[in-house]
């Protein structure tokens, strides 16, 4: 049976462009797996790593037009979001290289030997080493940030892990451009080009999760999808971690005394964050509580006066088009739900945004409403008016695992008046990241970033944006007694590297 081919699609009509690959085989799969895994020690020298990760970023950017070019035919995301997303990728790529020249992400911690402690201390030296091979499962949304050089190709490459990338469907043709500017990066520094592998198709998509020589996955995508990835990958002979990020609600509650100050502008707030990149962020604000009353009202006419002010737009492909209209017309229909600006087709390769409102009460107990409570992708969001602060709670406790919760406080309830510290205790437990008026959409790319939460947002603690993202792609080992001629140059005494370290309980810099 001939291999199926692989075609780049435009979003704005729904028509073939041109087939750019085929689906990977079986055989295909593990020749890329076992290139990866052949290159492995060509990325065992830090300073290597970081000039090739920073080679990758002038290559990118090098190539910037005809990228955003192809990235534009493929995702209907423009030329303005791509060339922002592209420049963010490239500073990702930096900041890992300078997260590799600093060496601090290897913990490395020295104790020599104590007899007088209880039990005595032999000498021990500690600090991570890579996993192995990496596979990265690329998202529709993101077909720069979170596809090929995106974060997670980025933080494994940094900690030494050659990648092999499952092409997302949506834009083929641009992770095989990408792809190739990758490995002209790494020949600069003579790394062989099987350090980036990459394959096309569902099949290949499994069985690369499933093969022996792949050490850890990093996902983002459907909670469906990635369930299943994460449930093979933990049923393989050998178990691997799996770094997946599912899905996520992003509640956010908007205080009765916020809404009497700023109603206006927290409903045009909304709307923009709502409907931006035609409502396709992971963070995207999907379930909103609102209060009741005249405050809520002003609020409300301004999201809605926005929203209808939004041109309709087209989604990642017409897959997701259809999910997204069948999706919100099963929403709406649910009784005493109401659409003041109804969602749904707003032309045949098009959607138009809108939002349901509905009382808080609904969603406060198990049943029918249920389906508020899930992340419908696309430019929609819930809006739930609560009539006290008990209501509101009762909808909080019923949530799932969030990437964020945001709430909207006055300008007392921020300096520590009411409950603005008791509204964000209670959605800590919820979200990774919690904000406080502001909004979650754009995740920037920082030391104390986390892009991550409770199930089903993550399936891990880890973050996939910020320097800590390289911890996913690393494994601690201590050295017991080891000769300091043996010893790795990181745990030698004389610390001829310059590593931030731990010696004998004393942080050294």
């Amino acid at each position: 049976m001939a291999a199926a081919p692989v075609w780049s699609v435009d979003p704005r009509t729904g028509k073939q462009r041109e087939q750019v690959a085929v689906e990977a085989t079986a055989q295909e799969v593990d020749a890329a797996v076992r290139a990866a895994h052949a290159a492995r020690p060509a990325l065992a020298d830090r300073t290597v790593r970081a000039a090739f990760l920073r080679s990758a970023a002038e290559q990118l950017e090098a190539a910037k037009g005809h990228l955003v070019e192809a990235a534009d035919a493929e995702t209907a995301l423009g030329p303005v979001r791509l060339t922002g997303e592209l420049a963010r990728t490239c500073y990702q790529l930096r900041a890992f290289a300078d997260i590799v020249d600093e060496g601090a992400y290897l913990d490395v911690v020295i104790n020599h030997p104590d007899d007088t402690a209880t039990p005595p201390i032999p000498d021990l030296r500690r600090y991570k080493v890579p996993l192995g091979v990496v596979a990265v499962y690329s998202a529709s949304n993101f077909p720069f940030a979170f596809s090929v050089p995106g974060g997670d190709t980025a933080s494994a490459l940094a900690a030494g892990c050659p990648v092999v990338v499952k092409a997302h469907p949506d834009h083929p043709g641009l992770s095989e451009l990408v792809a190739s500017v990758l490995r002209r990066a790494a020949a600069q520094h003579d790394i062989p080009e099987g350090v980036l592998g990459l394959v096309h198709g569902f099949e290949a998509g499994v069985e690369l999760v499933k093969h022996p020589l792949v050490a850890a996955a990093g996902f983002t995508g459907s909670v469906r999808g990635g369930r299943a990835l994460f449930d093979a990958a933990a049923a393989r002979p050998v178990p691997i971690p799996f770094h997946g990020e599912l899905g996520s609600l992003n509640p956010v509650v908007i205080t009765e005394a916020a809404a009497a100050e700023r109603a206006e502008a927290i409903g045009t707030g909304l709307a923009g964050s709502m409907t931006l990149g035609v409502g396709q962020f992971c963070v995207k604000p999907g379930l909103v509580l609102a209060p009741e009353g005249a405050a809520g009202d002003r609020l409300l006419k301004s999201l809605t006066d926005a929203v209808s002010n939004t041109d309709a737009g087209v989604l990642l492909d017409h897959r997701m088009r259809d999910n997204f209209v069948a999706g919100v017309a099963e929403r709406a229909e649910l009784p005493e739900v109401e659409s003041p600006v109804t969602p749904g087709a707003g032309g045949e390769h098009t959607v138009s945004a809108g939002f349901l409102t509905v009382a808080a009460e609904k969603l406060a107990v198990e049943g029918a409403y249920d389906l508020l409570l899930e992340e419908c992708f696309g430019p929609v969001t819930v809006v739930a008016r609560y009539t006290d602060d008990a209501e509101a709670n009762a909808v909080l406790s019923r949530l799932p695992g969030n990437l964020t919760a945001t709430v909207h406080l006055s300008a007392e309830e921020a300096a520590g008046e009411g409950r603005g510290a008791e509204i964000l205790a209670e959605l800590t437990p919820l979200a990774g990241r919690v904000l406080v008026n502001a909004w979650p959409t754009g995740v920037a790319v920082a030391a104390a970033q986390q892009h991550g939460g409770p199930y089903p947002a993550t399936t891990s603690t880890s973050t996939s944006v910020g320097g800590t993202a390289i911890e996913r792609w690393l494994r601690p080992v201590a050295y017991q007694n080891a000769p300091a001629a043996l010893l790795p140059v990181e745990l030698r005494d004389e610390n001829s590297l310059g590593l931030p370290r731990r010696f004998n309980g004393r942080l050294e810099r």
